[in-house]
């Protein structure tokens, strides 16, 4: 990724963090962490990696994909560039995996 595509993906993980945070109206959402942004060559998608507290995780992503078009025109609005990246919510499981690695080397401390 180019130097130039890393900064408006840090600028969309702000920008989608405080748009969920402060002006999304559905609080059954909980709280939800922007963990990373992936933004095409062409800069005509950006892949969203989230991750959520607690609670059902598709039904919170099923919320987020139904606000999709909310997030995208208020990103839009905040975006310096000529068109709004599409935008795909995809769940960031790598907290989960590493607890999982983690258990396993402390199990194996354990045995030894």
């Amino acid at each position: 990724m180019s130097l130039k595509q890393e900064r408006l993906a840090s600028l969309i993980q702000k920008y989608i963090s405080d748009i969920i945070q402060f002006e999304l109206k559905n609080k059954s959402i909980g709280i939800v962490t922007v963990t990373r942004v992936r933004v095409s060559d062409d800069n005509s998608w950006a892949k969203v990696y989230i991750s959520f507290l607690a609670g059902n995780k598709q039904e919170k992503l099923e919320i987020l994909e139904r606000s999709k078009g909310f997030i995208r025109s208020s990103l839009a609005k905040r975006l310096t560039i000529r068109r709004s990246p599409d935008i795909v919510f995809e769940i960031d499981n790598s907290f989960e995996e590493g607890q999982y690695i983690s258990n396993l080397i402390k199990d194996t401390n354990k045995e030894d």
